[in-house]
């Protein structure tokens, strides 16, 4: 349990055609005006005392595999959802649009998204998807030098532009070779959405041999949580019992408004990674160091002593006074993050016009009165982050304490 002494509150330091339409033109670093009218939706959560709080998309497609957009299409989504780092890691072995954008060139969707970010401070990073089917299943390397190393075809298939053939052709080289491939280039992988009900019909995530060996290996370094609309419990025990970074994805392949619909206040799933700085060698580090908790929903994941400083940096308590002639105390409790956090209190005191259940708005303030019995010039008041998990259903521990 982390105790925080604070009085004041803490702050943070369709179709390709219809997309391109949609987006055109609207490319600019974080915080020039056209970004500034979407500041709704943007993904905010303040710094840690020790790291800075990158929010990071590891997982997306393009049409240059089975999504439906062009690669700057997912740069302009980042930027209105002020993302710090985005992958568009496209299927290496899987092109159901190969006869309408034949590409000999697996990093082309990177270069397209590279270029259009040029002049912003998004980081786009190199990445691709390793694609078979169980026991290997889907596998994301980000942070790779060439994507065309991790695809071998010995035999083309005649047909260049047949979909099916070309991935019949492609899925013989093992997954094994083409994991090696990446570990060759110093990628950080992981595994995409264990309990994906196409390989896993009952949706429960378990670790088989192929995965074990890797993970013990030093061959996969993170694995999928969240992915999209889905959440899995098992999964995130996988990572606990194997040492594995929590990592939460979009996997996003038409418009992220269509998805997600940030204009109702929804967002996408994302990995908060933190990073000793805002660059792309950071957020590799702090990734293989395991420095990240996941946001899903109004849900946040991740191990105690990643968790811990978010929620310290994210909630404060101040202003404590007493109602006029009584011992009714009166406090202001902070939120500097996207999260709603939903707070259980777990004390010995009761509240006046609430129960033990508060939730303080995300990026807002609420006033709440306590009765603690007597006048006291220093308040301790322990809760039960309720959207806070560190483990299947263990939620995170936190005492705000506030002083006259």
């Amino acid at each position: 349990m982390i105790t925080i002494r604070l009085t004041v509150a803490r702050l943070a330091h369709g179709t390709m055609l219809v997309a391109s339409l949609l987006f055109a033109g609207s490319a600019h670093a974080h915080g020039n005006a056209s970004i500034a009218a979407n500041q709704a939706r943007a993904i905010e959560f303040p710094d840690t005392a020790d790291y800075q709080t990158l929010v990071v998309d590891l997982h997306t497609h393009s049409v240059f595999s089975d999504g439906h957009v062009w690669p700057k299409t997912r740069v302009e989504e980042a930027l209105r959802d002020q993302l710090d780092a985005l992958a568009i890691t496209e299927h290496l072995e899987y092109q159901p649009h190969l006869r309408d954008i034949p590409h000999l060139d697996r990093n082309r969707a990177y270069d397209i998204a590279a270029d259009a970010a040029k002049k912003t401070d998004l980081i786009v990073i190199r990445g691709s998807e390793i694609t078979r089917d169980y026991p290997a299943g889907h596998i994301n390397a980000v942070f790779i030098e060439d994507a065309n190393k991790l695809l071998k075809i010995e035999n083309p298939p005649s047909d260049s532009t047949s979909s099916a053939a070309f991935s019949r052709a492609a899925r013989k080289w093992p997954a094994q070779e083409a994991i090696k491939a990446a570990h060759a280039q110093n990628a950080f992988m992981f595994w995409n959405h264990p309990y994906w009900t196409r390989q896993s019909p009952d949706g429960i995530a378990r670790i088989n041999d192929f995965h074990a060996a890797n993970a013990r290996d030093g061959l996969l370094h993170g694995i999928e949580i969240a992915n999209g609309q889905t959440y899995s419990e098992e999964a995130l025990q996988i990572a606990l019992d194997n040492d594995l970074t929590l990592i939460g994805v979009s996997d996003v392949h038409d418009l992220i408004d269509w998805d997600y619909k940030p204009h109702e206040g929804g967002h996408r799933p994302v990995t908060l990674v933190f990073a000793k700085a805002k660059t792309a060698g950071a957020i590799k580090d702090a990734l293989f160091a395991g420095r990240t908790v996941v946001w899903f929903r109004n849900l946040l994941i991740g191990r105690e002593q990643h968790l811990q400083p978010l929620l310290q940096a994210s909630l404060s308590v101040s202003t404590l006074r007493y109602l006029n002639g009584t011992a009714v105390a009166e406090v202001v409790l902070s939120n500097a993050s996207d999260a709603a956090f939903e707070l259980r209190y777990n004390g010995d005191y009761t509240f006046m016009f609430s129960a033990d259940r508060i939730t303080v708005p995300a990026h807002g303030q609420i006033t709440v009165q306590i009765k603690p019995g007597k006048k006291l010039r220093t308040l301790d008041l322990p809760f039960v982050v309720e959207n806070a998990l560190t483990a299947p259903g263990k939620y995170a521990q936190l005492t705000l304490t506030v002083a006259r």
